[in-house]
């Protein structure tokens, strides 16, 4: 079972990742078989499932959005955690919010996402 500290932890550290735009101390992350599904990868992909299947094809996605987004940073609202999951919620660089629920393997890395995106700014 995940715990608070755990989810916590791994928050703080995808987010500080993303934030130090190093490729692979973010993909340090990430199981081999993780799937990531997302309207964002269904637009710059041009896949209408938004799917992202393996980490070799999460490594060209995620260098691709480091690429368009060079301004690119997160900052972490709130994290909630459940049994072997973990919700990120953030503001991103456009000031709207994500909320990406990832599936926590036994070996403490991620397996799955689901990421979500609103249009609107950060709630006061």
């Amino acid at each position: 079972m995940l715990t608070e500290a755990e989810a916590k932890t791994l928050a703080r550290e995808v987010v500080e990742a993303w934030n130090s735009h190093d490729l692979e101390r973010i993909l340090e992350h990430y199981d081999e078989d993780v799937t990531l599904t997302s309207p964002l990868a269904a637009q710059k992909l041009g896949d209408p499932a938004g799917l992202v299947r393996g980490k070799a094809a999460l490594r060209a996605y995620f260098a691709l959005g480091l690429e368009l987004y060079p301004e690119l940073h997160f900052d972490l609202v709130d994290v909630m955690w459940g049994v072997s999951s973990v919700v990120l919620y953030y503001v991103n660089q456009r000031g709207t919010m994500t909320a990406e629920v990832m599936e926590i393997a036994a070996s403490g890395r991620v397996t799955r996402v689901l990421a979500n995106y609103s249009d609107g700014p950060r709630p006061k």
